[in-house]
């Protein structure tokens, strides 16, 4: 099992980042695909058209969010979780996905940078 942790600057403020990555709406906007969330602790969520799938752990309004992430029978659990902290240039985004199973962790990281984050920096890029 591998970690991942980097940092995001996004131009836009935590309060608008929090709600881009929590609103159900507003997720399907910056991906381009079907998503299922809701806003509450414990409820299961489905991004990317069930690309990534799992479990809302924590969820603190424009600070901070904890999921649970499925990787098939994988008895670790892999836990992202991601702080918005304010920035000159709008948020810092900081991320930590621990648990990576070995076999995903290139396709993982990859992702993280290339798509999930690069679509959503291009979102408020467009703004």
């Amino acid at each position: 099992m591998k970690d991942f942790k980097k940092y995001f600057t996004i131009n836009a403020s935590p309060e608008e980042v929090y709600l881009a990555l929590t609103m159900e709406q507003a997720i399907r906007l910056w991906t381009g695909e079907e998503a299922i969330m809701k806003t509450e602790p414990g409820t299961e969520f489905s991004l990317w058209g069930g690309s990534i799938v799992g479990k809302n752990l924590l969820l603190q309004p424009s600070n901070k969010i904890v999921q649970q992430w499925y990787f098939g029978e994988q008895e670790e659990a892999s836990i992202v979780t991601i702080k918005l902290h304010p920035h000159k240039k709008g948020t810092s985004l900081e991320l930590h996905h621990t648990d990576i199973p070995d076999v995903d962790y290139g396709a993982i990281t990859q992702g993280w940078e290339k798509v999930y984050m690069a679509s959503l920096m291009d979102f408020f890029e467009g703004e």
